[in-house]
């Protein structure tokens, strides 16, 4: 069943924070359902700008339909992370997507609140959840390459206010991909908890969104070198920093790069283990396993595992 992230949050807020995972393929899509499913936990399947150019975007959108229609029991959003204006408005249009992130955090507040007013107009007259951003976070995502800028607690109030946005993603010192945090001299290693408190005083009830959130396990890079890979000084964010998010009015975390790694884990041990092997069906059915096991870890950590039957009984009564 897809819904929108609006629905979700109202069941999450202050309780857990639902994932949101990026998807490329339909082996990460049979991964995703399976694990959140394992877990009985909602979730959030995210779609961004580069996703839907790898192939047609239309591929991915089969996928995911073909998977609603495998795994009728899944309560989850379609989202559009990372949009631009004008993608914002093709996934907006298209009658699939339930909800659409615009960034426009690299333009000048006014710019950023002038942008994704124009998006969440559009967006709520057909229904859709409009997720913005405000602050940057450190790292490079699809078409943003971004500085470490906190966000600023009364500019999110002024934001919300003046934009109408669904939720916002607030800077408050994760990064893209894995290296996210560099140890400098008078600079605070680690998340910004303090910023989330702030933000909640000013805006009770309003969902907030982590975006760089991935943990990039030790153990995975240590097992993707041993096969030949050459990922070196990698960091993330520790787990128990984002189950403590999911009880302060965080209500979606993004999780990409730990995702990437396990693809990258599987297929780096089979190819070095397993040399004979040539059939692609080899290397998907166990990568889909451990994607799975990786989902439902996720889950069981941001505290949504074991809500999904109380979400759809939610979503009856409203």
């Amino acid at each position: 069943m897809i819904v929108t992230t609006a629905q979700l949050f109202k069941c999450a807020y202050g309780k857990y924070a639902v994932g949101a995972f990026n998807i490329n393929n339909l082996e990460q899509t049979v991964g995703l359902f399976r694990g959140s499913l394992e877990s009985k936990a909602p979730f959030i399947i995210q779609i961004s700008q580069g996703a839907r150019k790898y192939t047609d975007k239309r591929f991915l959108e089969a996928i995911i339909r073909a998977a609603d229609q495998v795994f009728p029991e899944a309560v989850f959003a379609v989202h559009l992370d990372h949009g631009d204006e004008a993608t914002c408005y093709d996934c907006i249009d298209s009658g699939f997507y339930s909800s659409v992130m615009i960034d426009a955090s690299h333009e000048s507040f006014e710019k950023n609140i002038e942008i994704t007013k124009r998006v969440v107009d559009r967006a709520h007259a057909k229904g859709i959840s409009v997720e913005a951003e405000l602050g940057q976070l450190g790292g490079v995502e699809e078409h943003v390459v971004g500085t470490v800028k906190l966000t600023k607690p009364a500019e999110a109030k002024e934001f919300v206010q003046r934009t109408g946005c669904d939720s916002l993603a607030v800077a408050i010192g994760t990064s893209h991909g894995a290296f996210k945090f560099k140890a400098e001299p008078g600079k605070k290693l680690g998340l910004h908890f303090e910023v989330v408190t702030e933000i909640e005083k000013l805006l009770p009830g309003f969902p907030m969104v982590l975006h760089g959130s991935s943990s990039v396990p030790k153990s995975e890079v240590d097992r993707i070198n041993a096969a030949g890979g050459k990922i070196k000084d990698s960091s993330g964010v520790p787990e128990e920093d984002l189950a403590k998010a999911g009880k302060m009015g965080v209500c979606k975390v993004n999780i990409d790069t730990d995702g990437r790694l396990v693809w990258t884990r599987v297929h780096r041990e089979m190819f070095r283990d397993m040399p004979e092997k040539f059939d692609l069906r080899d290397f998907g059915k166990p990568f889909i396993g451990e994607y799975a096991k990786m989902i439902a870890g996720k889950n069981q950590m941001l505290g949504s595992a074991g809500h999904l039957d109380e979400v759809r009984a939610a979503l009856k009564k409203a």
